[in-house]
């Protein structure tokens, strides 16, 4: 299976609702589910190499579901850009595991958030009256904890929503990686293959920020220019963050994070700059069952394209 399956899944908000996509990899009628959601300005096919490389591992009796969060990728834009916050894209997730478990009785449930898909995972992994089809088993945090540096989210929203036009995907990626090198060391054309879907045509984009030809990607040799896939005012409710904001979300996610019963993996570029080690230490210690795994060479985040980083996950998951 080199292509996955795109699916939608309804979603509540207080506009009158939105529709949520998600990418689909292995088996349709496997009761093992993994959920992998993307950072912040990234979507669900960043985790191609490795939901392949999950499938491959369970020999295909496994289905990886990669959502694109609402406002990026095929999803669809909020009206209201204060909503772009993590309690609402949890209320999504809960959504797509409810149709999940309909359409096929979840058994096992896995999950692996970068970043942002971190902290929608901490709510869903510690919330224990959410209604969750199965308890999360194996629960992996790539570079996001608790506590994050407020350095890195300065950086962050420097950046956010200023995308820009570019005229060909070689442009976009090579603008993409003047701000995503503390991704670490990647080959051109793994960077190329990342960047793909990182962009649209900016004719295939309706005003309220919908895809018109909603199966196509800029891989598929479209003419330009293109844009960055998600909507710019993701960057709204990030710079809506004060100091004292940011303390008190974080003394609630370390609460969550403490009610965790899940097995969890904590993943960290040894150069973050984003998750601390002392943060990450601390994981390891105030849940039993959590143990840290380092790339040397990678800052914020792992993308889980190098063969190392994806054993990291596999192995977790099925050893």
């Amino acid at each position: 299976m080199t292509e996955p399956t795109l699916h939608y899944v309804a979603c509540d908000d207080p506009q009158g609702g939105h529709r949520m996509a998600y990418w689909q990899w292995g088996g349709a009628h496997s009761a093992h589910v993994v959920v992998c959601v993307h950072g912040l300005t990234r979507q669900g096919r960043d985790f191609d190499v490795l939901a392949q490389a999950i499938v491959a591992r369970a020999g295909g009796n496994v289905r990886v579901v990669c959502p694109d969060a609402v406002g990026r990728g095929q999803s669809d834009w909020l009206r209201d850009p204060a909503l772009y916050q993590v309690p609402v894209y949890a209320g999504d997730m809960v959504a797509l595991l409810a149709q999940l478990h309909r359409e096929q009785p979840i058994g096992t449930l896995d999950y692996l958030g970068t970043s942002m898909g971190g902290l929608i995972g901490l709510v869903l992994a510690g919330h224990k009256q959410l209604p969750l089809p199965r308890p999360i088993r194996r629960f992996i945090l790539n570079d996001v904890g608790p506590t994050i540096e407020a350095a890195a989210i300065q950086r962050i929203a420097a950046y956010v929503g200023q995308g820009g036009r570019h005229a060909t995907v070689q442009a976009a990626a090579d603008a993409m990686w003047a701000i995503s090198t503390s991704f670490g060391p990647h080959t051109p054309e793994q960077w190329l293959s990342l960047s793909q879907h990182m962009v649209v045509p900016a004719a295939g984009r309706s005003a309220d920020g919908a895809r018109k030809v909603e199966a196509e990607d800029a891989g598929t040799g479209e003419a330009g220019p293109f844009l960055l896939h998600y909507d710019p005012a993701i960057a709204v409710a990030l710079r809506a963050i004060t100091p004292e904001a940011a303390a008190q979300g974080g003394a609630v996610m370390w609460s969550l994070y403490d009610a965790i019963e899940a097995n969890t993996l904590v993943t960290r570029g040894a150069q973050s700059d984003l998750l601390s080690r002392e943060t990450a230490l601390a994981m390891t210690q105030r849940v039993p069952r959590a143990v840290l795994a380092e790339f040397e060479g990678v800052g914020h985040a792992p993308t889980f394209v190098d063969p190392a980083q994806v054993s990291a996950v596999t192995s977790f998951l099925f050893d």
